[in-house]
């Protein structure tokens, strides 16, 4: 992707403000590190390696802002990009908000990221802002599926849980992050849409405007259990050997 027009520009938000429970004990599931380096790092250099984007919002911890911004001080980053960290709130829709209102202005696109998607390649944010460019107001990277997939009756006890009905697997996808708004619409969902719901993208849709796919890339998994850590390992060890990443 070439470098944006001056008219044109992104900016990036990563929710960082959770405890990442399914990784156990320990750090925050951002501060987790990857070959040494912490997840957050790995994430806002995923993001800054867009020649894209001109800004990376980093949203903390609502009391380890301090602690974030001497983390960004301490790895090396890209030059040209602008880094910004502020506290988050208790759920991942207070922080993307928080994250939003401390944008600038003058900018067009924002990308919401996860910092437990730490590996995204830059051809897939690539690819996610030039769709914004083009004129679509939300756009996710997706999968997908290799598994067949079953919609259940949950069953709390633990109980076996009766199948309901098997969705066509041809029209499902697996989203991933970085999902890209024009800036505007997400605003406005944020101010609009109440419910606690899974992704920005949820939001638009509840706006009624229309959310478009972008192929998105298996190395842009979220990690969340332990074994997602043995892989993201993997996966670094790889970069190293193929590319001197």
């Amino acid at each position: 992707m070439s470098d944006q027009s001056p008219s044109f520009r992104t900016a990036a938000v990563i929710p960082a403000a959770g405890r990442g429970v399914r990784l156990g004990p320990g750090a925050p599931k951002a501060l987790r590190t990857l070959n040494g380096t912490p997840m957050l790092i790995h994430a806002v250099r995923a993001m800054a390696a867009s020649r894209a984007v001109s800004l990376v919002v980093v949203v903390a911890p609502p009391d380890g802002a301090a602690e974030v911004k001497s983390l960004l001080a301490d790895h090396a980053l890209p030059d040209r990009t602008d880094f910004l960290v502020v506290p988050g709130g208790d759920t991942r829709q207070e922080s993307v908000k928080l994250g939003l209102d401390a944008l600038p202005p003058g900018i067009d696109a924002v990308l919401v990221h996860d910092a437990a998607r730490p590996l995204v390649p830059v051809d897939t944010v690539d690819a996610v802002i030039e769709a914004v460019r083009d004129g679509a107001v939300a756009v996710v990277p997706a999968l997908p599926l290799a598994d067949t997939v079953k919609e259940v009756e949950p069953r709390p006890d633990g109980s076996p849980e009766p199948v309901l009905a098997t969705p066509e697997r041809a029209r499902l996808r697996a989203v991933q992050t970085p999902q890209g708004f024009d800036r505007e619409t997400l605003v406005r969902a944020h101010e609009t849409v109440t419910d606690n719901v899974t992704d920005d993208a949820s939001m638009v849709e509840q706006l009624g405007e229309p959310v478009v796919v972008v192929p998105g890339h298996e190395e842009a998994f979220k990690v969340t259990r332990p074994l997602d850590l043995v892989l993201a390992e993997a996966v670094l060890a790889r970069r190293r050997a193929n590319d001197g990443f």
